[in-house]
């Protein structure tokens, strides 16, 4: 038997749901294709109607205003450039991304890192609060881990509001993902999600920010285009173009599907196999960018994350969870593939 005979037999044999794939639904490459013409015919490939309509299309969805970015870490910066942190204190959980401490670092503050609870992979309420007290940090991070809202996000958005402390969502992985209804980014003072390109749904490269505040809504979209009018906000570029946004309008519009797909597989396919796996509290939808297992895996899709960003950043402090978490989960592999694809890949294996 041939190398690529053998290849192509384990390719058979693996779930297509567990096939890498970015959630882009072929279904909608005509529609796509259709906006696309409507943003050359419009001559507007920038701050034009495209992006009007994908923000509409979002703050639909959240019931939040929202502003496009052309990446997560822009988001990021503006809120974090409205929240003054330059040299003060912004707290932000070690379980995270490093992009998370980074924006601080960028932004001008210092980063004093927090523990994590184990069930849910996301920020501790109580050293959370003990930080706080330590620390009186001017803003602080709270990042949604795997596609799942963090279980203490209700006391940490109360402490936050009470004691004067900007609470930055970082959503990233948090697209579809709710909690009795409510979505990501409306506990805090901002949510900032990301578009990348393996997000649950993706535009390649792109974010976009949403809050209830005006104020904040109207900072981040001076901030993304170098502060015009006025210049009042020291802000860059970070405009997503018009192309960008009729992708991202493609795919907010198969969202709730593809939450709903994914779920569905997970609770047919994957519970039964999986009994050590991150259980949800009562109300809660994840989005699953990630499917979470407590156990070490040979093949998974790696870890959230497999090193804890406070010893990537040589702090010495000891966060015991973080690193319990970092060496005693795995992620399965759930990709997002409708009929039509599972279709298209089957007749693909069996040429």
């Amino acid at each position: 038997m041939t190398s690529a005979s053998t290849s192509a037999d384990q390719e058979s044999e693996t779930p297509a749901f567990a096939r890498f794939a970015i959630g882009f639904d072929h279904r909608d490459r005509a529609r796509l294709h259709a906006l696309i013409d409507e943003v050359l015919d419009s001559e507007r490939w920038s701050e034009g109607p495209m992006v009007q309509r994908f923000e509409s299309a979002w703050e639909a969805y959240h019931d939040l205003p929202a502003v496009s970015l052309s990446s997560w870490a822009g988001g990021a910066l503006a809120a974090l450039h409205f929240a003054g942190v330059q040299g003060a204190t912004v707290l932000c959980p070690s379980n995270t991304f490093m992009a998370t401490p980074l924006a601080a670092v960028r932004a001008g503050a210092e980063v004093q890192f927090v523990d994590c609870n184990r069930e849910d992979l996301c920020m501790s309420f109580s050293d959370f609060q003990a930080k706080a007290e330590r620390h009186r940090p001017r803003a602080a991070f709270l990042v949604h881990i795997g596609g799942h809202l963090a279980f203490e996000t209700e006391q940490i958005a109360a402490y936050c509001r009470e004691h004067g402390i900007f609470l930055i969502e970082d959503c990233a992985h948090a697209h579809g993902a709710s909690w009795n209804g409510r979505k990501g980014g409306s506990y805090g003072d901002v949510g900032v999600y990301s578009l990348y390109a393996t997000k649950t749904i993706s535009t390649g490269e792109g974010g976009v920010v949403v809050s209830s505040r005006p104020d904040v809504i109207e900072h981040v979209r001076a901030f993304r285009n170098y502060g015009k009018p006025s210049y009042e906000v020291a802000g860059l570029n970070f405009r997503m173009t018009d192309l960008t946004a009729a992708l991202g309008l493609v795919q907010i519009e198969r969202l709730d599907e593809i939450v709903a797909w994914k779920n569905q597989v997970a609770r047919a396919e994957l519970d039964p196999v999986y009994p050590s796996r991150l259980e949800l509290p009562e109300g809660m939808v994840s989005g699953l960018y990630k499917y979470i297992v407590f156990d070490w895996l040979d093949r998974s899709t790696g870890r959230v994350y497999d090193e804890p960003c406070h010893r990537i950043m040589g702090h010495q402090l000891e966060l015991p969870n973080s690193d319990w978490v970092a060496r005693n989960h795995s992620c399965v592999p759930l990709y997002y593939q409708p009929a039509t694809r599972m279709v298209q890949a089957e007749a693909t294996l069996g040429a």
